[in-house]
């Protein structure tokens, strides 16, 4: 599957690079350069919603640049000295607007970059919310019901990267109101879980991939929803921060994981949202598709060699333990892809 989505991705990336190294405005161009070539790995994770049940390029097309538009925004508003609140909800409207159905010229859309110091882009954000349109108008299962559930994923997101690169002494006390009115009363998570689980974009991937087979009912859409959020869309967030540890420490970005107790209560949470993933997964149509996603975060995540210089070695083992024998083994197939410069 690798050697097919690999390739693929790669092609889909090349014409956003080709599209951004247009653009007129320097510092939006080098974050957005920057943003695909580091973050490449978050488009070919996500594309394996395109192999669910069979390839569909027109799936992957829309993922690749969808993650596109989330990686470029995360950039824009973590690496280019800006601490805008009401900016970043603004640019991250880009992400409701491309799984809004509708032609891409439909009414509605707002200049992306009015709050934002930096606004000539050439098109670029604009030309990524029309594919990611264009792809969601061939998918006759996408109804109503189905891009409100992506739209409140979308939602979320947004306000989760709009409230957590503000400076630094506000963003938890908005974090937490955030989650008191958001988090629907969830006694089984903490504040920074439940943003957590708000930052991936999985759970918009699996819904879109329902849309795109043409067979999901609400109650399959609801199934999805709950075991991706948050349990899914949690532990990959989790495990992402969990290896950034270091690098987070360094430069005064927030992280979820610094939050738990002590090691212990970090070790019982994370092998928790892995229970929940993998139980959930299971009920889920197609569950060897879903949990293959699961044990493939697992793998991803603790293959980093950033596992290693954190001194994480010890619960990355309990956690592939835990994940099963497939794990172990994605594990070491990342490992190999790591080497061999395809991850």
């Amino acid at each position: 599957m690798a050697l097919w989505v690999v390739p693929r991705v790669d092609r889909e990336l090349a014409r956003w690079v080709a599209a951004v190294e247009r653009c007129p405005d320097p510092e939006l161009r080098k974050q957005g350069i920057s943003s695909i070539r580091h973050k490449r790995f978050h488009a070919i994770g996500g594309s394996v919603y395109g192999l669910d049940p069979h390839p569909r390029p027109d799936l992957i097309s829309l993922i690749v640049a969808y993650q596109t538009i989330s990686d470029y925004l995360d950039n824009l508003c973590d690496r280019a000295g800006v601490e805008d609140g009401p900016a970043f909800a603004r640019l991250h409207q880009a992400m409701l607007d491309a799984v809004t159905s509708g032609p891409p010229a439909a009414p509605g859309r707002c200049d992306y970059y009015a709050l934002y110091p930096h606004r000539a882009d050439g098109g670029y954000l604009r030309s990524l919310v029309d594919e990611c349109r264009r792809q969601v108008a061939r998918f006759p299962a996408y109804s109503d019901a189905l891009e409100g559930r992506v739209l409140r994923l979308a939602s979320l997101y947004r306000d989760l990267q709009a409230y957590k690169h503000v400076r630094g002494e506000e963003r938890v006390p908005l974090l937490v109101e955030w989650f008191r009115r958001e988090g629907g009363g969830s006694s089984d998570l903490a504040w920074w879980e439940f943003a957590a689980a708000s930052g991936s974009t999985l759970g918009i991937f699996a819904l879109l991939g329902l849309a795109a087979t043409g067979e999901p009912g609400p109650d399959t859409a609801e199934r999805l929803l709950g075991v991706y959020s948050p349990w899914v869309c949690g532990l990959h967030i989790l495990l992402d921060y969990l290896i950034d540890q270091g690098e987070d420490a360094r430069g005064g970005d927030l992280n979820f994981v610094s939050f738990y107790r002590d090691h212990a209560e970090m070790r019982e949470r994370l092998g928790y949202f892995l229970d929940r993933a993998l139980e959930g997964a299971s009920g889920l149509p197609r569950p060897a598709f879903h949990r293959g996603v699961v044990r493939g975060i697992v793998a991803l995540y603790l293959s980093d060699p950033k596992v290693r210089a954190g001194g994480l070695d010890d619960l990355a083992a309990f956690l592939l333990e835990k994940a099963g024998t497939d794990a172990r083994a994605m594990w070491r197939a990342c490992h190999l892809l790591r080497r061999a410069g395809l991850l």
